[in-house]
Parts: C-alpha cells; sequence; structure tokens
C-alpha cells in the first residue's frame, strides 16, 4: 500500500470519526471529552489558550500528538486529520473539473499564501495580551461551530432525527454564510482556505520547518514535465525549490512523478535544497505591530467584562467573564450537546471580544435543571466541570445550587397581574425545592371577560419570585404563555460566578 493511499484512508477515517462525534453528542450525550477530541489535539487552540490563560486545560495535552509528529515527519495534518482541510479538497475535486495544464498552473505557489501567517500574527499577539480570539478563524473551532449551527440542524431536518429538528440559533445565518464562502472559495485555488487563510496552516508550517523527514527531488532524474503539480494539495512547488512549510504531505506528487525523481525521506546527494521560508520579516513585525493595536481598541469599547449585561446569561459553571472571554474559543461545542437548544452564538451583546460565544436565549429553550452537558465537553476550561449535585445544590453542595441569574416579573404584561387572568404556568414549571415562584392570594375585582356572578370578586393566585430560590434556569421564561415578549425573564443579575453582579436582596 502507497503512503497516497494510506493518507486517503486515514483522512476518511478521520472526517467520519468527527461526524460520528457530532452525531454521538447530539443523540447518546455522552459525557466526558470524547465529543471534543479533534479541539483536544487542535496545536493553535492550545497555544494560544495557554497563552492568554497561562495554563494548558486538561484534554489540549493531547495537541502534542500533533505537535510532536509535525516537527518529525512534517505538515501531516492538514491532509491527514483535519476535517476542515479533508472537507476543503473533497469539495475542490467536486467543484472543479479542469484540464491537467490548468491544475499545473492553480497548483503552484504564488505569495498570497504568505497571509495565513499575518492572521496567525495577529492572533497570537492578541492571545499573548489577554485577548483570545482565535477562534474566529481556527478551522477545527470554525467546522465544529457551522455544523452545529448550520449542518446539524439541515441533517434532522432532512431525516427527522435528533434534538436539533427544531433547532434554531441566534446569527445562524451568517455562520452558514462564512461557511459556505469558504467552501466555494475552492473555485479560486484547491484548498484557498488551506493555502491562503488558515492561521493553523500557518503555524504547521513554521512548526514543520524543524521536522527530520521531507519530501525531496532529485535533480538529476527530473525531466520538468511538472506533473507532480497536477493533483498537489498545499501548492508548494515539488517540481523545482520545494517550499516545505506548504508542503502538506498528500504524497501526490512523489506517486505522479514518472521518473521517480521525488522521494520522501531524509536528504540524499543529489536531492534539490528546499526553498527558504517565504515571509517578509519587516511585515510580519508590522503585523504584530497592528495586533497590538488591537488589543486597546478591544478593552476600549464597553463589553461584557466590563459592564454586566442583563440579558448574556451564560452556561452552569462558567467561570468570571473576563477569565470566560480568555477562554472561550467559540468552538459550539456547548451549543452541540444541549438538550434543550438553549445554547446560541452570542453577537455583539456581549461586545466584540464576546462575538460568537455561547449565550442562553430563553425563548427558543432553558437550562434543564439536571443536566450538565455543556460543562463536560468545553475543551479550555471556560465552562468548568460540573456534577449534578453542585449544580443543583445537592448532597455535600446543599442549598448552594449553581446560579447563572435571576427571574422577573413584568406585571403589566402578566396575565393574573394585569388581565385578572389564571395562569400559573411559571410555578408549576419552576424546577427548584423549595420553589423560586410562590403565589400573593387575594380577591380582586373581576376580568370583564370572564363570566361570574355580579358583584363578587374573584380569589386569583398572583405569582412573584423568591430571589433566594431562583437559579436562574429560564424555563418560567421560556413556558411563559404570553408568545411575543415573556411576562417573566431572566436576567444575569445574582449569577453564582459574579462578586460584583448581585443586586441586594434584604436590607
Amino acid at each position: 500500500m502507497t503512503l497516497r493511499t494510506i493518507r486517503r484512508v486515514y483522512s476518511i477515517f478521520f472526517f467520519a470519526l468527527f461526524i460520528i462525534l457530532l452525531l454521538t453528542a447530539d443523540f447518546s450525550r455522552l459525557k466526558g471529552y470524547e465529543v471534543s477530541f479533534f479541539l483536544d489535539i487542535d496545536p493553535l487552540a492550545s497555544i494560544s489558550a495557554f497563552l492568554t490563560s497561562w495554563t494548558v486545560y486538561q484534554g489540549m495535552l493531547l495537541s502534542l500528538l500533533v505537535i510532536i509528529p509535525t516537527i518529525i515527519f512534517g505538515r501531516f495534518f492538514c491532509s491527514w486529520i483535519c476535517p476542515m482541510g479533508i472537507l476543503n479538497q473533497w469539495i475542490s475535486q467536486l467543484l472543479n473539473k479542469r484540464r491537467a495544464i490548468v491544475d499545473i498552473k492553480i497548483n503552484t505557489y504564488r505569495p498570497i499564501f504568505q497571509i495565513k501567517y499575518f492572521f496567525l500574527t495577529i492572533f497570537l499577539v492578541l492571545s499573548a495580551l489577554g485577548a483570545l480570539q482565535i477562534g474566529l478563524m481556527d478551522p477545527i473551532s470554525i467546522i465544529t461551530r457551522s455544523f452545529t449551527v448550520s449542518i446539524l440542524p439541515l441533517i434532522h431536518f432532512i431525516t427527522g432525527w435528533g434534538s436539533h429538528l427544531s433547532a434554531r440559533f441566534n446569527g445562524g445565518i451568517l455562520i452558514s454564510i462564512i461557511f459556505l464562502m469558504i467552501l466555494f472559495s475552492n473555485r479560486i485555488y484547491t484548498r484557498f482556505w488551506c493555502r491562503v487563510l488558515c492561521p493553523l496552516g500557518g503555524l504547521l508550517g513554521i512548526m514543520s520547518g524543524l521536522s527530520i523527514f521531507k519530501i525531496y527531488r532529485n535533480k538529476a532524474l527530473c525531466t520538468d514535465c511538472n506533473k507532480c503539480l497536477k493533483s498537489c494539495h498545499g501548492g508548494c512547488d515539488p517540481h523545482s525549490e520545494l517550499k516545505h512549510n506548504e508542503c502538506l504531505l498528500c504524497m501526490n506528487c512523489v506517486e505522479e512523478c514518472p521518473e521517480g525523481a521525488l522521494h520522501y525521506g531524509i536528504m540524499q546527494p543529489q536531492s534539490v535544497t528546499h526553498a527558504k521560508f517565504d515571509i517578509n520579516r519587516r511585515r510580519i513585525i508590522e503585523t504584530a505591530i497592528i495586533g497590538g493595536a488591537l488589543y486597546p481598541m478591544l478593552r476600549s469599547s464597553i463589553s461584557s467584562a466590563t459592564v454586566p449585561t442583563p440579558a448574556l446569561i451564560r452556561p452552569p459553571g462558567s467561570i468570571n467573564e473576563a477569565d470566560f472571554l480568555k477562554r472561550c474559543i467559540k468552538c459550539g461545542e456547548c451549543m452541540k450537546v444541549c438538550p434543550t437548544n438553549v445554547l446560541s452564538p452570542a453577537l455583539l451583546e456581549a461586545g466584540l471580544e464576546g462575538f460568537w460565544t455561547p449565550t442562553l436565549i430563553n425563548r427558543i429553550g432553558y437550562c434543564e435543571y439536571n443536566c450538565v452537558l455543556c460543562s463536560t465537553v468545553c475543551p479550555t476550561g471556560a465552562i468548568m466541570h460540573l456534577t449534578v449535585q453542585r449544580k443543583t445544590g445537592k448532597g455535600e453542595f446543599d442549598k448552594n445550587p449553581v446560579r447563572i441569574g435571576t427571574a422577573f416579573y413584568d406585571r403589566g404584561r402578566c396575565l393574573p397581574w394585569a388581565m385578572n387572568t389564571e395562569c400559573i404556568v411559571c410555578e408549576e414549571v419552576c424546577p427548584t425545592s423549595p420553589k423560586a415562584i410562590t403565589f400573593d392570594i387575594g380577591a380582586i375585582a373581576p376580568n370583564p371577560n370572564i363570566a361570574i356572578p355580579e358583584g363578587t370578586k374573584k380569589v386569583l393566585k398572583q405569582p412573584r419570585v423568591l430571589p433566594e430560590h431562583c437559579i436562574g434556569c429560564g424555563i418560567c421564561e421560556n413556558k411563559c404563555p404570553v408568545h411575543d415578549r415573556a411576562a417573566i425573564y431572566v436576567t444575569s443579575v445574582g449569577e453564582s460566578r459574579s462578586k460584583t453582579n448581585k443586586m441586594i436582596l434584604r436590607g
């Protein structure tokens, strides 16, 4: 079996594994880090999170399984394992049916391929300064978020399976459009994203410069037929001075060469030396300065880290907001496993730093009382691991549950308060014990729309919230029969993770 065939088998296996983990997270709700495997082995996410928080969180040590082999064997991850790279390659083959001479022209190296190193520099500088924004362009985060918000709901809509059958996500159309643009950019160049924009590819390209084993060309055997360019994944110029940092080790060139002039291994006496790393140091310094300038711009704008945002409710187990923004890579894993679809990507309600971070939208779903799935899949520790006992305040955590907010009534919209109409839905669905919703009971003037004897008064239960028992789960808001804007709503005040976002409950 040739290396090219082995690569094809591995790429199919890892892409299938990625899909299986997506569906496993949705259907069987595995508890653990299995579903975030690809994020755990992502070197860019691991290094960026380390620069921001100076910790390597749990499963992200698995990124060494990519880093160490890359330093030894070269940039294999992009064509062998990365689901985004594999999908881009397949889409490129599907969308483009060119003549061989056009493929040869398309697959030559171009200076535009340097752009990914500039993006990498900006994001690493921001991470080092304390702003983790790598999730905007990290390929594993992008494909996980895109499949969660776009592809899985489509699959479930077509098949009728799974909880995403009626899933709705905040800003889902924007995420879908960006993902489609990435896929259709392959009409411009083969693997346009991987060659031009991907910061993870840039990082692995730099690491591969230290690799021991590389592809070499024997000049004495080479007839300059350029057939090696026909199926090249990386556009790395194997026909001349190979750009080793761009080589994706697809092994196509080795098999396409009719003279056997290309080989993978160590350098031989007749091997042509590789081209130097094609990047302008001055441009890198300028890009680093731009990244440094972006940081105070981000921090000078109002964000959820500086001003508590009432509508921004984080998943249970989330750490304090400032540290949350330093940890969250916007991957969407928590949204993927949420059984009630309450978690959605934030837009500008969290500020620019919080774009696409998870937030609860209670009119879509609610936080299931005994569910801690989102805390088990977070790859960076933005959401701490919780047990059901810890979340609900049972056992050793007696009467100290995790609170993500507090419910309030809009009495002008509440049926019993404003319309003299019976309704006890919010109290019935409240999951806490004792319940966080109780009633004021009294005789009131009747609603003229309700037929009761003239001159009598109606005894009506009017609900109110007991803040000391409320955990902010949002089921009352979700189930409220006032459909447009609920008569009861949850804000982030009183959340356990913050010492300042509190209200005075008693004098």
